[in-house]
């Protein structure tokens, strides 16, 4: 049943009004670079806490990693473990004190400008920015897919024009506001989303008689597995697939260290940490992160596992049938089919929030990464236009593209396609990333073997090794005659587990055997407030 009432148009009107009034905020405030690139460099620790949180949280999450629990269950939990301990304490902490300290000392106002002036290299941003520009409209792309397919469940409006709807509403204020707007938005859609899903859970428990009971039903319907799915390690809702199965290989490999770990080498969340005006900032940012986090992933994942206790009861059908096979619908038929109407219309208040918040973050990163790094600062040196303008330009350019993508990708898409960028990212990124921030006797050609290895062994894998990418890619067919170079457990193995260690023994032997950084400038990187 669709949702279509007057106080549907009414709540969205107001959403939209508050959303573009702090978007309108932004721009007012946004006087120079800083403000644009870094919000001024004076964010509030909440602020901070609950737009990383929300550009982190996305539908891709909510719709796309809920779908996948889904149809595969709970095992996904162990993502939660490492999107808490690794994406806020370690992300925070650890890594987040020592970006802030050195962006502020090289007056860094982007990701790929931090580490290119960190290695006083030009190629180094621009790569990173082209790389970002290239890449991160995938992710962007699946969460406009996450979006959209709500949009056309609940309010049974057309899925290409939900995508249209979604990118035009998030390309106006990220494109006159910058980051300030961005943030500030952020920080608005993730209270809504942690209400949101916070009465999500409530409502499920409550209409699936409780916690042990629900629990105990999704684990008694271990039978109702498809032999499919159980053929390739699936044994059920509440336990984890078969050791070393092609499930186990996803759902570790990909979904839990893939995205888990690939989390701190984002472009999007790792500049957050210089936005904020001290190291003291950060750690209070910590306790609002933390709960925010495993409130929105815990219960997304949770709720996409019961979904098949719901629909067995009223449908007598597991979760996967109901969505035709297609695990993005998962969590839009349940929403729609279990929820009363004014959670639907409230809910899809949440999935705009969540898409709007991490879609206005890539938005701002893939700007930045063509405008600045790639076209101004980096390999290209351009002449022409002010650093705003070029900006906003690859804002546009970048969106065109996200949105090309949504149209093209193919159904099931999210979870994966958030994985393979997340991947990405820690291959290429974090060894060159944590060597820039904690490592004095990194050089600069280590920093570059490193990026350089583990961005195209990351893509040899996922071309010509890793069974899903390259069946679906059909390059390695067309070249060398099989799916796969390599045969058996390696087509499962996904490519961070073996680009990401290549670049950090890269990074270690080339760093060693080539002369160190001057003195005088690593002094200038890491010197104290």
């Amino acid at each position: 049943m669709a949702v279509s009432t007057p106080i549907l148009g009414l709540a969205v009107l107001a959403y939209m009004m508050v959303v573009f009034y702090l978007g309108w905020v932004g721009y007012k405030q946004t006087k120079d670079n800083d403000d644009y690139m870094l919000a001024g460099r004076k964010v509030n620790p909440f602020v901070l806490a609950f737009s990383y949180g929300a550009a982190f949280i996305s539908t891709s999450a909510i719709i796309g990693f809920g779908g996948y629990a889904g149809a595969f269950g709970l095992g996904i939990l162990w993502l939660v473990v490492m999107n808490i301990f690794v994406g806020i304490f370690i992300a925070f902490v650890v890594f987040g004190s020592r970006t802030r300290r050195v962006g502020a000392n090289l007056k860094a106002v982007t990701f790929p400008e931090l580490i290119g002036k960190r290695f006083q290299s030009r190629f180094i941003q621009g790569f990173s920015g082209a790389l970002i520009t290239i890449f991160m409209p995938l992710y962007a792309g699946s969460v406009l897919i996450g979006g959209a397919r709500f949009m056309e469940t609940a309010l049974n409006v057309n899925y290409n024009i939900a995508i249209l709807i979604l990118a035009i509403i998030v390309a106006a204020y990220v494109i006159t506001g910058g980051l300030i707007a961005v943030m500030y938005t952020d920080a608005l859609q993730g209270v809504l989303m942690f209400i949101g899903m916070g009465i999500l859970l409530v409502l499920t428990y409550s209409k699936l008689g409780g916690i042990t009971e629900a629990h105990q039903a999704l684990t008694n319907m271990a039978y109702l597995v498809p032999e499919n799915l159980a053929a390739t390690g699936h044994t059920g809702w509440t336990t984890m697939p078969v050791f070393g199965s092609p499930t186990w290989w996803t759902l570790v490999s990909t979904i839990i260290l893939g995205v888990g770990i690939g989390v701190l080498a984002q472009p999007q969340l790792a500049v957050r940490f210089m936005t904020v005006r001290n190291t003291r900032s950060l750690k209070r940012a910590v306790l609002s992160g933390g709960p925010f986090i495993f409130m929105m992933a815990g219960v997304a994942y949770i709720v996409g596992a019961l979904s098949n206790v719901y629909f067995l009861n009223t449908k007598g059908m597991i979760s996967l049938d109901v969505a035709g096979g297609n695990i993005d619908k998962i969590m839009p038929e349940y929403i729609n089919s279990a929820m009363p109407d004014y959670f639907v219309i409230f809910f899809l208040l949440t999935l705009l929030a969540a898409a709007m918040s991490t879609l206005s973050s890539q938005f701002h990163a893939m700007g930045t990464a063509f405008g600045h790094d790639f076209y101004r600062e980096g390999i290209m040196k351009g002449k022409i236009g002010n650093t705003i303008n070029v900006t906003r330009v690859g804002i546009a350019i970048t969106i065109f593209v996200s949105v090309i993508l949504a149209y093209i990708l193919p159904p099931g898409i999210i979870a994966r396609a958030t994985a393979i960028f997340f991947g990405l990212c820690a291959a290429a990124f974090l060894p060159m990333y944590s060597g820039a921030i904690f490592w004095k006797r990194m050089t600069k050609e280590g920093a570059i073997a490193s990026l350089l290895v583990g961005t195209f062994s990351s893509l040899f894998w996922l071309t010509f090794v890793h069974a899903k990418e390259a069946s679906a890619l059909g390059i390695c067919q067309a070249l060398f005659g099989k799916v796969t170079l390599l045969t058996g457990t390696w087509t499962l193995v996904d490519p961070i587990l073996v680009a990401t260690p290549l670049a950090i023994l890269v990074a270690i032997v080339v760093s060693l055997m080539t002369e160190p950084t001057s003195k005088e400038h690593i002094e200038l990187c890491f010197k104290k407030e």
